[in-house]
């Protein structure tokens, strides 16, 4: 009778990618910073990268990306940034890019990624802060703003969606997620696919990802530059797990922490700019509803990237960043 092998207790708590999956990137020269934020689960600290170019004494950029991408992702936007005499500072996330990976999906809640940005901006205590926040990098990103408000200037809502299952939404946002009566929601099938191919997938990997939520597309070097963070099963724990963590319910935690951030960002009277893809169908509709619901979005010159799909940081991104400056330089007293 066989025995079935089994781990053993060796299983890391947390894995760090090797640093030689990221030499060589293309066009991604920049060098490393780390932070220590605290592991909700274990004494030891994890590792946090960020990327950090320009004048430390310089107003802030804050770039947040999302699933599944890392820092690379800004890396056509920091350097118009830089230019432009400001501070370009592009995280990881905890289980994405040079940061240290814990490997128990459970580890990455909702709560703690929004705690362990927020550990990196006290930190590094950023101030006349510009929230650039893409996908997941918004609802962390706000996420944090919602808790550290003082130090915000600017939010650019770039692409992204703060759900809360509410009722609402139906009708809103093309990819659905919407309570229906006390005991239902509507969820749409292609948010539902997601989910369940971040978790079913035997090969999930981030590469394929990326030229497809792209509408000009990008070169087979840029698309695995996306994996290089990523070489095992351990190091994909955060990865996999994101895409469950959109609220589809009311009851979900992640619907509640929304909420709360909703009710942050309607005190939020400072400038809050949309900037969206026009081909991108999982965040269509956002774009409106932040601007019917942030009070600093009155006024200011929100604007649709033709030509670009969810990551539009590969489509356009040094447009989108002069873009950006000037709205900063335009709203800087």
């Amino acid at each position: 009778m066989s025995t079935i092998p089994t781990e053993g207790p060796e299983i890391p708590i947390a894995v760090r990618t090797d640093d030689a999956r990221f030499a060589n990137l293309p066009d991604f020269p920049f060098a490393p910073y780390y932070v220590e934020v605290a592991n909700p689960y274990h004494a030891t600290m994890l590792r946090m990268h960020y990327v950090d170019e320009g004048p430390r004494d310089a107003p802030v950029v804050l770039m947040v990306h999302g699933e599944p991408a890392w820092s690379f992702l800004y890396r056509k936007l920091i350097p118009v940034f830089v230019e432009a005499g400001l501070r370009a500072v592009a995280v990881d996330q905890i289980g994405f890019g040079r940061s240290d990976k814990p490997t128990r999906p459970s580890h990455y809640s909702f709560a703690n990624h929004i705690d362990w940005v927020r550990q990196l901006v006290t930190a590094l205590d950023l101030r006349d802060v510009t929230l650039v926040c893409q996908d997941w990098g918004g609802p962390i990103g706000m996420g944090v703003v919602a808790r550290e408000m003082d130090r915000f200037s600017r939010i650019c809502a770039a692409n992204t969606m703060l759900h809360t299952a509410e009722p609402a939404l139906a009708g809103r946002i093309e990819w659905a997620a919407h309570a229906e009566g006390e005991l239902d929601s509507t969820v749409s099938a292609a948010l539902l696919d997601w989910r369940m191919a971040s978790t079913r997938s035997p090969d999930f990997e981030a590469s394929p990802s990326i030229p497809f939520a792209t509408a000009r597309g990008v070169s087979d070097e840029v698309a695995a530059a996306y994996d290089a963070p990523f070489p095992s099963e351990w190091h994909k724990a955060g990865m996999r797990q994101y895409p469950i963590l959109i609220p589809v319910t009311e009851n979900d935690e992640g619907a509640a922490i929304n909420r709360e951030t909703w009710s942050a960002l309607a005190r939020f009277d400072r400038p809050f700019l949309t900037l969206f893809g026009d081909v991108d169908p999982p965040t269509r509709g956002w774009a409106e509803i932040f601007q019917e619901r942030v009070p600093g979005a009155t006024g200011q010159p929100h604007q649709t990237l033709e030509r670009a799909g969810h990551f539009w940081q590969e489509d356009c991104g040094a447009e989108a960043a002069a873009i950006l400056v000037e709205w900063i330089r335009g709203t800087t007293a």
